[in-house]
């Protein structure tokens, strides 16, 4: 039987082993009379005991540290009935006990799960506090292959535009040298003029 597997319930005496959970309460075992029955959440709560602390003046410390105490003292249990003797036990054993908080009816209870415990061969358990070990996160980063230069479009489009206005230009430049080859008949009609001229001179002379 595992000391994190017992608990207490309310309106109920004694320590139970938790067999099994349900949504609407819980499957239990007594540790005194080995007796299992369901218990309704709705009208019950249940406490692990490794969860449960106890007032003392400096720090609140685990109840299973008060049953070490208890177990490792030698001393023997006193008579729940007498509540000095009760008060006067857990003075020597515990003597950080916060009795201000801590009422003779709770030192009662711790008497009667020890008893219950130790009886039933449960191993009483401090519980380690774990530390957090914060995870690392994995950051997977996905290497993209970088496309093909061929596969720029976009870039060699523009870097066509300057050479169709090349091309577009050197269409223009025979067209603009026809044009002034055509002009240069005009040019040989001054020739005829000279002839006239120089007939009428000759009729001067």
């Amino acid at each position: 039987m595992e000391y994190n597997k017992i608990i207490s319930v309310t309106g109920l005496p004694g320590l139970y082993e938790l067999i099994s959970s349900k949504n609407d309460g819980a499957i239990v075992r007594s540790l005194d009379d080995k007796s299992t029955k369901f218990v309704s959440s709705r009208i019950h709560n249940f406490s692990h005991l490794e969860s449960i602390e106890v007032y003392t003046t400096g720090d609140n410390v685990n109840l299973a540290e008060v049953f070490e105490a208890m177990k490792n003292s030698g001393d023997k249990l006193p008579d729940e009935k007498d509540a000095n003797a009760v008060k006067k036990y857990f003075e020597k054993i515990f003597p950080t006990i916060d009795f201000s908080r801590v009422y003779n009816n709770d030192m009662k209870k711790m008497i009667r799960w020890y008893s219950l415990l130790d009886a039933s061969g449960v191993e009483i358990k401090v519980p380690v506090e774990q530390e957090e070990v914060e995870e690392e996160e994995v950051v997977v980063v996905e290497e993209v292959a970088e496309e093909p230069k061929a596969a720029a479009k976009p870039k060699a489009s523009k870097k066509a535009a300057p050479a169709d206005k090349e091309e577009k230009e050197k269409e223009e430049a025979p067209a603009k040298k026809s044009a002034s080859k055509k002009a240069e008949p005009k040019e040989e009609a001054a020739p005829k003029k000279t002839k006239a001229a120089t007939a009428k001179k000759k009729k001067e002379d």
